[in-house]
């Protein structure tokens, strides 16, 4: 047998990684069962509580209690402050022998608790309180709740009837029986195809276990979805970083469908998630499952009336989009002209909040419907021909008003671009650059048209050319939040370019730094990588550079977070 030294790692080290990972594991179960005990011994009174399972379920009398609870028997428990360890004894012996006469909704026979004896439980032996624990939920929540499913029950339950069958018909022929599905084999399997037909198929999501499949947190927020879809805006769920979907996830369902919290975002965000731990969650959210045909036909009913929306939400969209084409056309006084527009501006505006939801994609790939598609076309058209009309109107106004007007609309331009990161960071930080010089170029004019505004705006014409108070008023309203954005919009800018070109060095650094580390050849080669180490460190003066780079991101984030809380 090879040593797994040759491979880097010798067998104590490779024997502690898996103790270490078996004893997170651990941890991990102990954690959540603890809390899904506490979530139901809450409901007896009085409630009890688990401080330390290990510890807590020796005496059998928190045992006793929370299987009271979940099956609604009543059942005998030695009490009091001096038990003894016969008096334990006894009690977890009742515990096991009530669960042994229950049966499998799956197998129709008694539950069998494989290794798992009185006294190691009393022992609080972790591995075995932890397997007695996890029977109690597989039979009490999963499987419990997993049978009853109407769509998953004929594919589960019938195997096993159909196995367990002793039906000798001669007329058919004898066939190939598939192997009994096993207690947690059933319903683990009845479980993932509720959470895949369910919830994670529609969305295009690869759903295959109970591990690393929920590590982004997608997986919960699609199963929240498919129970409540106004909860979720699955078009940010997918752009989120694991720990927020995590802990977005575990807070709304506990906020909004009161399913007790029994995982920590920590807990799922690893390589290997615990499997018992995330069906231990995942199973509570089947007490919300509705009725499968109910379910379907208002599947259904509600992608008509989605259709339905989207078709009169691209014919509102188109038929606006006209009407301002002809009301632009139309002309007339300069206070007509602009009473019209806003009308259909806050036409546009009223609608807005419904088309945005409408056109959100709940795809991973971001893509829309033909439907969606059309409508977000549709509505785009009409946002372009909104905004067109609106410049004609405040550049069209009379000299130097109409000057004003055309500032407007190139400040507020500048205020909603998105900067879109380069491929390489030094390209990102020159961009900004470039975009940081070209925003306060022109926002250095603020107070200049601020001052003729005022003026304007006093006297209510221009040139004895009377000007459309409306307007004017909406003008000076756009100003004033110009002028308290654009300190804050440059404040952005400078962070950015600080954050980027820190970025750019030290991606610098870290590519001369793997190429010094290589292994050494001949003295030559030695002599020119230190030649390199010495040119980049000392001679371009690394440190000093990292320090002053250092400190000018420490300061333009503090002059952001002050200018975006002022």
């Amino acid at each position: 047998m090879a040593s797994a030294q040759r491979y880097g790692r010798s067998d104590r080290e490779i024997a502690n990684e898996m103790q270490r990972l078996q004893d997170e594991q651990e941890a991990v179960q102990k954690r959540t069962f603890t809390k899904w005990i506490n979530s139901h011994l809450a409901k007896r009174n009085p409630p009890l509580v688990v401080s330390d399972l290990f510890e807590d379920v020796k005496d059998g009398v928190l045992l006793l209690a929370l299987l009271e609870v979940l099956s609604g028997h009543k059942l005998p428990c030695e009490q009091g402050r001096k038990l003894r360890r016969i008096h334990w004894v006894a009690n977890v012996g009742r515990a096991l022998k009530f669960l042994e006469g229950r049966r499998s909704a799956y197998r129709g026979s008694p539950i069998k608790l494989v290794n798992i004896n009185t006294t190691d439980v009393v022992d609080g032996r972790p591995s075995i309180v932890l397997g007695l624990i996890w029977t109690i939920i597989l039979y009490f929540q999963i499987e419990e709740l997993t049978s009853h499913l109407p769509a998953l029950q004929p594919q589960s339950s019938s195997n096993s009837s159909v196995e367990s069958s002793n039906s000798t018909e001669t007329s058919s022929p004898p066939v190939k029986r598939k192997p009994r599905l096993s207690f947690q084999g059933g319903a683990k399997r009845a479980l993932l195809k509720w959470v895949q037909t369910t919830a994670t198929k529609r969305l295009g999501l690869d759903v295959k276990d109970f591990g690393p499949s929920w590590r982004t947190g997608v997986a919960f927020h699609a199963v929240i979805f498919a129970l409540q879809p106004h909860l979720v805006n699955m078009e940010r769920v997918w752009r989120r970083p694991n720990r927020e979907n995590l802990e977005e996830a575990f807070l709304l369902a506990e906020r909004e469908l009161g399913i007790p919290r029994l995982l920590d975002p920590e807990d799922v965000d690893v390589d290997k998630p615990d499997e018992k731990s995330i069906m231990t969650y995942v199973a509570q959210f089947l007490k919300h499952h509705p009725d499968r045909q109910e379910t379907e036909i208002g599947r259904q009913q509600e992608e008509r009336e989605q259709r339905k929306t989207l078709r009169e939400l691209k014919a509102w969209a188109d038929q606006l989009e006209r009407d301002c084409a002809q009301a632009q056309r139309d002309g007339g006084s300069l206070a007509v002209q602009y009473q019209t527009f806003k009308r259909y501006r806050v036409q546009f505006e009223v609608q807005r909040r419904q088309v945005e939801t409408c056109v959100q994609s709940t795809q991973k790939d971001g893509k829309l419907t033909a439907d969606q598609a059309l409508v977000k076309q549709a509505w785009e058209r009409l946002s372009a021909r909104l905004l067109e009309w609106h410049l004609q109107l405040d550049s069209g106004l009379p000299h130097p008003l109409g000057e004003v007007g055309l500032w407007l609309h190139q400040a507020e331009k500048i205020l909603r671009e998105e900067l879109v990161p380069q491929q390489a960071h030094d390209e990102t930080a020159k961009a900004i650059h470039k975009k940081h010089l070209h925003d306060q170029e022109i926002l250095r004019l603020l107070e200049r048209h601020k001052q003729t505004l005022q003026l304007i705006h006093r006297d209510r014409c221009v040139n004895n050319v009377p000007i459309p108070m409306e307007q004017l008023q909406d003008m000076a309203e756009r100003l004033n939040y110009i002028s308290t954005s654009s300190h804050v919009h440059l404040s952005k800018l400078e962070f950015w370019e600080s954050k980027y070109s820190m970025l750019a060095f030290l991606t610098l650094a870290e590519s001369k730094l793997k190429s010094w580390i290589i292994k050494y050849g001949r003295l030559e080669s030695m002599e020119l990588l230190l030649q390199s180490y010495g040119s980049f460190v000392e001679g371009q003066q690394f440190f000093e550079k990292y320090e002053s780079s250092h400190q000018a991101l420490i300061n333009a984030a503090e002059l952001y977070i002050k200018a975006d809380c002022s």
